[in-house]
């Protein structure tokens, strides 16, 4: 290979594949088994290999392009993630190339992130990879990720809101009222957010040495906010409920109301996120605000800081941590004091 940079043709060799092959995972096409991507890309990163508009990039500049990878982005956070991250780009002079993916596995992440990396662009923010992991989660080398996923933390460098003290926030309000114990509709479990803000209610409930309901799982929409609703509405226990987004909670409200259980008189409700239409609920709802266009503006930050030095951070270096954005309660008027008996 004197004279010249590495081929296609090189890493075929030493991945001891077909150059079709090696082909196809440059381009990143998700019609090639896992371990041979894994080998395809191994030998990629020890000969130094970069396609052709890579290596243009490296030679000429920046290509002022950051690649997203997203999730459902019909879901609110990955949404105002997504959103707040296409400004904060705007105004340091950088366009998206965005991919939706139809799974949050780590081979179609994987793949997604691979076909992105050989479309000109200087790096690349994940919004989340639900069901990927650091261990099963294959990145093109020498790319600078950034992610908004705590689950990332020593892998990547990571930025969101501070889930846990949100979800301790609400619970310790409705709790701080005078209400026994508070409920929970949880997102779906394979959500980390979800599993986050479930766990700090867990705690906060256990730390109070109050009682740990059953959890109601829901998919972050109004509808299966309903159905738990229904279920919870028919129970004269329950007269605190945090639900682990705003969606979640409209449809918890109807319920209530449905049933003819009075939000707060009889049951408070709090939701997570504040989205747009939190303060024009009846009664408005009290919720967690998180602060996308910061965590928007932080991932773009840290990943143009990788872009302009070069230095590739891997998340191992303590300054490479996971930054936390902090939250605050926004209280409205679905929350108040439990009705007293009789």
């Amino acid at each position: 290979m004197e004279g010249r940079g590495p081929s296609l043709v090189d890493v075929a060799a030493l991945a001891g594949v077909s150059t079709q092959t090696v082909s196809r995972v440059s381009m990143g096409l998700d019609n090639v088994r896992p371990a041979t991507r894994d080998r395809v890309l191994a030998a990629m990163a020890e000969l130094g290999y970069a396609p052709n508009t890579a290596a243009r990039a490296l030679r000429y500049g920046s290509f002022r392009t950051i690649g997203v990878i997203a999730h459902r982005l019909a879901r609110t956070g990955e949404s105002r993630t997504v959103e707040a991250v296409v400004e904060a780009a705007r105004r340091e002079g950088y366009t998206v190339t965005l991919i939706d993916v139809e799974s949050p596995s780590s081979d179609v992440v994987s793949a997604a992130a691979t076909r992105l990396s050989h479309q000109a662009i200087d790096g690349l923010v994940i919004i989340r990879a639900e069901t990927a992991t650091p261990d099963t989660l294959a990145l093109p080398p020498r790319l600078p990720v950034v992610v908004s996923d705590s689950r990332f933390v020593g892998h990547h460098p990571a930025v969101g809101a501070d889930q846990a003290d949100g979800a301790r926030r609400a619970t310790q309000h409705l709790l701080d009222l005078g209400h026994r114990t508070v409920h929970h509709v949880a997102g779906p479990a394979d959500s980390a957010p979800a599993q986050l803000r479930a766990e700090a209610w867990r705690v906060a409930l256990g730390e109070a040495g109050r009682p740990v309901p059953e959890t109601v799982e829901g998919d972050w929409t109004a509808a299966s906010g309903y159905a738990a609703g229904r279920g919870l509405a028919a129970d004269t226990d329950v007269t605190a409920v945090f639900c682990a987004n705003d969606e979640m909670a409209a449809g918890v409200l109807r319920a209530l109301h449905e049933a003819g259980r009075a939000v707060p008189r009889d049951v408070s409700v709090v939701g997570f996120d504040d989205i747009l239409l939190a303060e024009y609920l009846w009664p408005p709802l009290t919720t967690v605000v998180q602060d996308f266009d910061e965590i928007g503006r932080r991932l773009v930050a840290r990943l143009l800081d990788q872009v302009r030095t070069g230095e590739i951070a891997d998340g191992t270096d303590p300054e490479d941590l996971h930054e936390v954005v902090p939250v605050e309660l926004k209280i409205r008027e679905s929350t108040a004091p439990p009705r007293p008996p009789g």
